[in-house]
C-alpha cells in the first residue's frame, strides 16, 4: 500500500478543530467567558485568526463547538446495583466535576456563557440533554429491577437530583458538600418512589 492511499486519521481539519477546542477550554479555564476572545484562542491554538473567525465566527461559536465535542464523549455512568447508589454517585460526579481544578472552571464558564448568550444556552442545553440521556440509564435499570414505579420520568429524576448542585453553585453561591449532594439524590429518589416524577 502506498503512502498516497493511507488517509490520516481525522486529517488537518480534525487537528485544527482539536487545537482550537483545547485552546478554547484553556482560555475558559484561565479567563472565564468574559475574557474569552477569538484572538486569544487563535494565538494559543496556533491557528490563524482569520481561520478561527471563518470557521467559528465568534466566541459563541467556539463555545458551541467545544460543547458539541464534549457531548459526544462518554460519561462514566455508575452501576452500583441499586438506584440509591447510582443516583448518589451521579450527583457526586456533578459536584466533583465543578470542584476539579482543571474541569471545574471550564464547566462554570460554560454555565456563565449560557446566562449571557442565547447561542451558548442552546449549546449547553444540548450538552446537558445528552448527559441526562446517558444518566437516565440508571433510572431505567431501577425500573427494570422493580426499585422504581413504571412510568417514572427518567430524565426528570436526573434533573431533580442534580438541580440543587447547580442552584447552590450558580444562584445562591454556596459551597456544595458531599452531604448536600447525597441529600439531593435522596430527595429525588423519594419523589420518584412517591410517583411525583
Amino acid at each position: 500500500m502506498s503512502l498516497e492511499t493511507v488517509k490520516r486519521p481525522g486529517g488537518r481539519s480534525a487537528r485544527v478543530r482539536d487545537a482550537v477546542r483545547q485552546a478554547t477550554l484553556a482560555e475558559l479555564a484561565e479567563r472565564g467567558f468574559g475574557g474569552l476572545t477569538v484572538e486569544n484562542v487563535a494565538e494559543r491554538s496556533g491557528v490563524h485568526k482569520t481561520t478561527v473567525y471563518r470557521r467559528w465566527g465568534n466566541v459563541e461559536g467556539l463555545i458551541a463547538d467545544a460543547l458539541e465535542l464534549a457531548r459526544e464523549e462518554p460519561w462514566p455512568i455508575p452501576d452500583t446495583g441499586s438506584i440509591e447508589g447510582d443516583l448518589r454517585d451521579i450527583v457526586r460526579l456533578v459536584r466533583t466535576g465543578f470542584d476539579d481544578p482543571e474541569a471545574g472552571p471550564v464547566a462554570a464558564a460554560f454555565v456563565a456563557a449560557a446566562m449571557q448568550s442565547p447561542d451558548a444556552a442552546r449549546s449547553l442545553h444540548g450538552f446537558l440533554a445528552a448527559r441526562h440521556e446517558q444518566s437516565a440509564e440508571v433510572v431505567r435499570r431501577a425500573v427494570a429491577r422493580g426499585e422504581l414505579p413504571e412510568g417514572v420520568d427518567a430524565h426528570e429524576v436526573i434533573r431533580v437530583a442534580i438541580a440543587p448542585v447547580y442552584y447552590r453553585l450558580f444562584v445562591s453561591h454556596e459551597p456544595v458538600t458531599q452531604d448536600d449532594a447525597d441529600r439531593a439524590a435522596a430527595a429525588a429518589l423519594t419523589a420518584a418512589r412517591a410517583g411525583v416524577l
